[in-house]
């Protein structure tokens, strides 16, 4: 091999990891469930630009329908669900990271029934890593855990019964060493005549056969979303997660039982529970106001619960926070954004974005991403003072929280998703 074809090969595979727009970099952690990797947003040691433009998506794939579920991305596959109203159908798929082609498609039937206006069929996130991927879905009749491997092929499904809810389904599964989890909290007031209460609970099966391990009741008035966290503190593990009739609770992931609860909360719990240190941090409120975020110090063996401290101006109701560091970043329901001190809950800044919120915000080096309903993104400096970077009008409304892995930035816009990155210069 002579010299100049050695020098060509080196330049063409540095230019192979370098992705357009020329500011993007690539993330050092994957995104392999809802909101990245322990469900706090944040892309690490990773690049995004300011602004873009249609010119500058790698890809693009028509997928038939808006649909509020995220993407997840393992080992260059990413995988989604997607709805098809008109056919009784939802699919999930899996495209190639890098080209956006078709890998492979599932579908399965699905019974209608009432939604959200701001809800969908496909509105969970699949669950993964290198073995198998892990989709959650329901109807009334119905509440489905499935597991695939990366070739399309079903491993095992569950069905562990209704799913009693005025909005409709929204969890996504997590999870955890040889365990998957799954929140079942469903509605039990509020009911139209001649509806039951659901069954709820906090659910953990075997990754690998799907057999129940553990069943764990739960108290919940209202179907609530928050996908299971994990706390480990002075070698104690817990599962942590929120709803509205238990509040904040810890569960024994050995066994299921109930460790603690602090019941914190009486509206609707949509976003996914944080861990930062000894807090456990989690939000509930409505669509008509009174959100709150609390963080609850975790208790270590016979020791209480405590409430630390409580945010309602700025406090989100369905996007879950980011957590960077101490710090956490967030934008609720009205567009109302902020930076916090996350041990003390001081408020460092406070700004109106304008328009409507419902996906959760990702921080990728850098820089925060805030996409309202109407599609309209803001690109912020994540620092103790609040800087604005850049707006983009995407073109469409958006639902779903994006995702970010392997140098790529992945937005679901109306019945679409959109990869920007990967380009070769």
């Amino acid at each position: 091999m002579n010299v100049l074809r050695m020098k060509l090969l080196a330049l063409l595979f540095v230019v192979s990891a370098v992705n357009a727009p020329a500011s993007m970099s690539q993330s050092s952690v994957g995104w392999t469930r809802f909101h990245g990797q322990e469900g706090g947003g944040d892309a690490g040691d990773a690049a995004i630009p300011s602004t873009w433009d249609d010119s500058d998506y790698t890809w693009r794939r028509k997928l038939g329908s808006r649909d509020v579920g995220s993407p997840i991305v393992v080992d260059g596959k990413v995988y989604y669900l997607v709805s098809k109203p008109e056919s009784g159908m939802l699919s999930i798929e899996s495209l190639d990271l890098a080209t956006g082609r078709l890998r492979w498609s599932e579908d399965f039937a699905q019974s209608g029934y009432h939604l959200h206006s701001r809800n969908t069929f496909a509105s969970g996130t699949p669950a993964g890593d290198s073995k198998n991927v892990f989709i959650a879905f329901a109807d009334p009749q119905h509440t489905y855990l499935k597991c695939f491997d990366h070739d399309g092929n079903e491993i095992w499904s569950r069905d562990f019964g209704t799913w009693q809810s005025q909005h409709g389904f929204g969890t996504s599964p997590r999870i955890f060493g040889d365990i998957v989890l799954l929140l079942n909290s469903q509605q039990a007031e509020q009911l139209d005549r001649g509806e039951s209460p659901g069954t709820s609970r906090l659910i953990a099966v075997d990754r690998n056969t799907g057999a129940t391990i553990w069943e764990t009741p739960l108290t919940a008035t209202r179907s609530c979303y928050g996908v299971p966290a994990v706390s480990k503190m002075d070698g104690v593990t817990q599962i942590i997660d929120a709803n509205t009739g238990d509040g904040m609770f810890g569960l024994d992931p050995r066994t299921g039982k109930m460790l603690w609860s602090l019941k914190v909360f009486d509206m609707r719990v949509c976003s996914t529970p944080l861990i930062a240190g000894d807090l456990a941090i989690g939000s509930s409120g409505s669509g008509g106001g009174g959100n709150h975020l609390v963080a609850v110090r975790i208790p270590k063996p016979g020791q209480q619960p405590e409430q630390v401290y409580r945010i309602e101006r700025g406090a989100p109701y369905v996007p879950t926070p980011v957590l960077r560091g101490d710090r956490l970043y967030m934008v609720d329901d009205k567009g109302l954004a902020s930076c916090v001190n996350v041990e003390t809950g001081e408020t460092l800044w406070l700004k109106r974005l304008g328009g409507s919120y419902g996906a959760s915000p990702i921080a990728v080096g850098d820089k925060l991403l805030m996409i309202s309903l109407g599609g309209e993104a803001t690109v912020l400096r994540a620092s103790d003072q609040f800087e604005k970077l850049g707006e983009i009008d995407l073109g469409g409304p958006v639902g779903a929280t994006p995702a970010f892995a392997e140098g790529r930035l992945l937005i679901r816009v109306d019945d679409e998703l959109r990869c920007l990155g990967g380009k070769a210069i």
